[in-house]
């Protein structure tokens, strides 16, 4: 599927998935079980770029973060495990307070990148933004059909949230350099995924274009 060159604003969101420190920063999660986050940290002024186009276009903007309940409740045995595994447990003490647990310093967003008073925040335990969350709902009420998706990480949560996404019958737009994987040689295969099938899963974009895209709308909105 080519990706498209014009969205409609009515029924258009752009989807900033877990750019919180936890993901970004020295000391959050990623951090503490041993990944590289210089690619995560590259991706913070290319979205900052799409929410200053999405802003300015009129585009519904949702940020989701991922991260638990204080007693753990909502985290599967199976996930705790594999963040012990992985060298970071969920719910640990690290320099940005307990690791992936809602309310800490770790768990929020990086400071560019934190969301205006009027958009969405949909905190979500799991990979996917719609498990367990409001999210759809959200959609629904604003008559959203099309969806552009960036942040953070490719192969887990962006890839997770897309598929999930598919599933309920959205478009949806990958704006490739505006994501990051937690393994850089992941990051491409991820997006070939993508467009296998006619375009199976949508489109890739990248943040050049899919900014002039919201940009020509911004332009339409003003003359």
């Amino acid at each position: 599927m080519n990706a498209p060159t014009t969205f409609d604003p009515a029924t258009t969101a752009l989807l900033v998935i877990d750019m919180q420190r936890d993901f970004c920063s020295p000391g959050g999660y990623a951090h503490q079980a041993g990944i590289d986050i210089a690619p995560m940290q590259v991706v913070v002024p290319k979205v900052q770029r799409l929410l200053a186009a999405a802003r300015a276009a009129g585009l519904l903007v949702v940020h989701t973060r991922e991260g638990h309940l204080p007693d753990l409740s909502d985290c599967p045995p199976a996930k705790l495990a594999r963040s012990v595994a992985a060298g970071a447990p969920i719910g640990s003490h690290g320099p940005l307070g307990r690791l992936l647990v809602r309310g800490e310093q770790g768990h929020d967003f990086v400071p560019a990148l934190r969301p205006l008073v009027s958009e969405h925040v949909i905190d979500k335990p799991g990979y996917g933004a719609f498990h367990q969350t409001t999210l759809g709902s959200l959609l629904a009420a604003f008559g959203i059909g099309q969806l552009i998706l960036c942040g953070v990480t490719t192969e887990v949560c962006v890839h997770s949230t897309l598929r999930e996404a598919v599933d309920r019958g959205y478009s949806c737009t990958i704006v490739g350099d505006a994501t990051a994987a937690s393994q850089p040689e992941l990051h491409a295969p991820a997006l070939a995924m993508i467009g296998v099938e006619g375009g199976i899963f949508g489109s890739v974009m990248g943040t050049d274009d899919c900014v002039r895209a919201m940009q020509a709308l911004h332009a339409k909105i003003t003359a």
